[in-house]
């Protein structure tokens, strides 16, 4: 199995979470996204959308972080990131698409570049672009959450809403935003850091981090 990733991505690091999670091996492919890595002809033989994750797994290549997330869930169904029961997985997968749909694809690469090199937005309006929609998802998230959630956001074992959630704290602790008020999804991040797969999983463990 190979994952074709960037140490500081955070749909890569989704992935890598649960391949942590469900205790699978796996070859570290980089990419070096900054350096346009994602566009170069064997990346794009790989995933046409240059875009990072990409997973190999017994010939097969798949890409999209939710689709490999189901993947490894149908594929490798022990432990479980989803829980029993057809309302709570919708819940979980709800929560996952928040992330991964609504709040990250407006502060991936490719957006700020545009925003700075098409549009003129200098650092202090890439900022506030950020918080904005990472604030707006934190608040719908916090409120869904609050007082429902367990150790984690489902229960007291990780699902695939942790998986997305934490990645997308990181974020935004990376860009400088105020997190007092989602309490309940900074003490979930909490409880997800202090379990091995998480802390294996995190930009600052991985080998093509700059040094």
């Amino acid at each position: 199995m190979r994952l074709y990733g960037f140490w500081r991505s955070s749909a890569a690091y989704r992935v890598r979470i649960a391949l942590a999670l469900k205790g699978l091996e796996w070859e570290p492919v980089a990419v070096d996204l900054p350096a346009d890595g994602q566009r170069q002809p064997d990346f794009l033989a790989l995933n046409p959308q240059a875009l990072v994750p990409a997973l190999e797994d017994g010939g097969a290549v798949l890409a999209q972080s939710l689709a490999i997330l189901e993947y490894l869930e149908e594929t490798y169904p022990q432990p479980p990131l989803l829980p029993p029961g057809a309302v709570a997985r919708a819940e979980i997968r709800r929560l996952a698409a928040m992330v991964a749909c609504d709040i990250h694809p407006l502060g991936n690469l490719r957006v700020l570049r545009y925003l700075r090199g098409r549009l003129g937005a200098d650092d202090a309006a890439v900022t506030a672009w950020i918080h904005q929609w990472i604030g707006e998802g934190f608040r719908a998230m916090e409120a869904l959450l609050a007082g429902r959630a367990g150790r984690f956001c489902h229960g007291d074992a990780p699902t695939l809403a942790d998986v997305c959630l934490v990645p997308q704290v990181y974020n935004a602790r990376r860009f400088g935003l105020d997190l007092t008020p989602y309490p309940t999804l900074v003490r979930i991040d909490a409880a997800c850091a202090a379990l091995p797969a998480f802390a294996a999983a995190a930009p600052e463990a991985q080998p093509d981090r700059p040094a």
